[in-house]
């Protein structure tokens, strides 16, 4: 039996086993940097992927992904901040759902590349010592942006962050926050009629290929130069984003 019979008619073969080792290298990017794994995968999955499709299991594989770096972590998680952020999420992704999946596949690209590119090389927002609504709202913000551009990592780092006082704090929340969005997500998807099952295969294939990715990325965080990283992560998301954008602008020629 060819690994094509456990994929899905939208995908072949070599692009699978293409995105499987993406997984993993995108979970050591992560694991070295605290973030930015994500936005690199959902752009390289939104080249070959289609839009129906690409928004849930890219929160699939960032579920198992981030669920694993918050249950090591979960002593150091701040409670108080993932529960006015959750509260919040609960009613952005209610609200983002249903748009997400009628919104057109060029303009979702566009508006993908574009968002990319914004969060990559804008600065970040710093909101400082907020209050709790404050927190509530950065919470339903970040679920409708994670509803249309799945990967929303900067944003949620910067309400969040201020609000935990030591790095392992950081990550810990950060790793939770997400992976409560990402948890909403699928959910409202599914709720709203996607075909998990026939992408199971994929989507379990990415988590393990992730995890490992976590593991090895891990060990390098003390030994590799993180501005190299950083510097070379920005190029590589945006030339992605231009990829994307490039598709969405050719079929609209």
């Amino acid at each position: 039996m060819s690994l094509s019979a456990f994929l899905p008619d939208a995908i072949n073969h070599w692009f699978a086993l293409f995105i499987i080792l993406v997984s993993f290298g995108t979970s050591v990017i992560s694991a070295s940097l605290g973030l930015g794994g994500g936005i690199v995968l959902i752009a390289i999955m939104g080249l070959g992927i289609p839009l129906a499709a690409l928004v849930p299991v890219h929160g699939v594989v960032q579920l198992g992904s981030n669920a694993g770096r918050s249950f090591v972590q979960r002593k150091h998680i701040t409670k108080w901040v993932l529960l006015w952020f959750g509260a919040g999420s609960v009613v952005g992704a209610i609200v983002a759902g249903r748009l997400t999946l009628e919104m057109p596949e060029n303009l979702w690209k566009f508006g993908l590349g574009t968002f990319i590119i914004l969060i990559t090389w804008m600065p970040k927002p710093k909101f400082g010592k907020t209050a709790k609504p404050v927190v509530f709202l950065g919470g339903a913000f970040g679920a409708v942006l994670t509803m249309f551009f799945g990967a929303t990592g900067p944003f949620a780092m910067a309400v969040n962050a201020p609000h935990s006082h030591t790095k392992h704090g950081v990550v810990a929340t950060h790793a939770a926050a997400m992976t409560l969005q990402h948890l909403l997500k699928v959910l409202v998807f599914g709720f709203l009629g996607f075909a998990f099952m026939k992408w199971l295969p994929l989507m379990l294939a990415m988590v393990v290929s992730g995890y490992l990715g976590t593991i090895v990325g891990s060990k390098l965080l003390d030994k590799l130069p993180e501005a190299f990283f950083r510097k070379a992560l920005k190029i590589t998301v945006t030339v992605l984003a231009i990829a994307l954008i490039g598709q969405a602008l050719f079929a609209w020629i």
